[in-house]
């Protein structure tokens, strides 16, 4: 499942200490504008199109939830911060920073402000050479060619030589460390959303709950007395099979898995909408089948407070969910943190979402990256 854009950037630097500016401006972004999730080695090449010290280029990789104008917007935004002042005089200048959007996605953009795929790209051996690095599949749109084959019939000779490997931010993380990550949190808390950016970003396989295929759910939302029992039992049994087929598929101590439920909150629910009776009947099941499960190598819950549960709840839309009463909301996220106070062979990591928003903000995704890479040092 796709929840990001791709973009290829082209990076050069000709004044000052070219190798930190271009490795400032790699963090500025990873920082800002997306996970940069390949990058090239570091080249030399004369100046294109104008009489100039040589320039030091690469080119990156990243995802990001930004359209492309607010990608070039933000790229503009993150020059200025690393110094740059661009002139009023016609044709090029020195830089001391200078980001392109080489592609996005594979879209033909071609407005005042924005042309993509960039105009100049197939004619620049220091855009090509490092494109080739990022070893992605890419298409020029337009010409219907690979990196490789417009390297081929480029008509630029100029030198472009290999000076460094560069750093990629997200080998820090290392998040493969854990062969498999359950995220869990409220209705509403975005955990489905923190599984996919994390599944694309790090290229792991992925288990995300079928919730909207039960029948149940929107017949629980209108009459919870009436069908808890089977809403909880369908879920129980579904999501049983499911993780058990699933997973089936993967290595457990080779494959990076990222789940967007872990099995446990199946009896958090239950406690929380069964009566007492039905509940006890319900454990009993649920420890069969609990004892059977593969444990996660970490446990995170995404907490949020009611407020803006609530608020995500109507963002996303979906009718059967409208009508969710705050104290539902609240009974829930006790009943995760009691299970959680009450975990001893379980590594769980809580993070407070309530005022933050990794979809937009990327930052806030780097804070959580950052919280799961510190428990992970503990």
């Amino acid at each position: 499942m796709k929840v990001q854009n791709q973009a290829i950037l082209s990076i050069g630097s000709n004044q000052g200490n070219r190798l930190e500016n271009i490795q400032k401006c790699i963090q500025l972004i990873q920082l800002e504008m997306g996970t940069v999730f390949s990058v090239s080695k570091l080249y030399e090449s004369p100046s294109w199109g104008f009489e100039s010290d040589s320039f030091y280029n690469c080119a990156i990789a990243i995802h990001t939830h930004k359209s492309a104008q607010k990608l070039l917007s933000g790229l503009l935004k993150i020059e200025k911060k690393l110094g740059r002042i661009r002139s009023l005089q016609e044709g090029y200048q020195p830089r001391i920073i200078d980001v392109d959007i080489v592609s996005f996605e594979n879209d033909i953009i071609n407005t005042a402000t924005l042309v993509v795929p960039h105009p100049q790209m197939q004619k620049r051996l220091f855009v090509l050479i490092p494109m080739n690095d990022l070893q992605l599949e890419f298409i020029h749109p337009v010409l219907q060619k690979s990196t490789q084959e417009l390297i081929a019939i480029c008509e630029d000779k100029s030198s472009c030589k290999v000076i460094s490997d560069l750093e990629l931010p997200i080998e820090k993380y290392n998040l493969q460390q854990y062969n498999y990550i359950a995220i869990e949190g409220n209705i509403g808390a975005g955990k489905t959303t923190l599984a996919e950016k994390i599944a694309q970003d790090f290229n792991a396989k992925t288990v995300f709950e079928r919730f909207a295929d039960n029948p149940f759910l929107p017949k629980f939302y209108k009459d919870q007395n009436r069908y808890a029992f089977p809403l909880e039992m369908s879920f129980l049994a579904d999501r049983y099979q499911q993780l058990s087929d699933d997973l089936a598929q993967f290595d457990l101590f080779k494959d990076f898995i990222v789940a967007d439920y872990h099995i446990f909150k199946s009896l958090i629910f239950a406690k929380v909408t069964l009566q007492e009776d039905e509940f006890r009947l319900y454990k009993t099941l649920f420890d069969i089948i609990y004892k059977e499960m593969p444990k996660p190598d970490l446990y995170v819950y995404l907490y949020q407070n009611t407020d803006r549960l609530l608020q995500n709840i109507k963002r996303r839309g979906r009718s059967y969910e409208q009508e969710i009463p705050a104290d539902y909301l609240d009974k829930i996220n006790k009943g995760y943190l009691d299970y959680i106070n009450s975990q001893t062979n379980l590594n769980v990591l809580v993070i407070d979402v309530s005022d933050r928003d990794f979809v937009k903000n990327q930052s806030d995704y780097v804070y959580i990256l950052d919280e799961i890479r510190k428990k992970m040092e503990e």
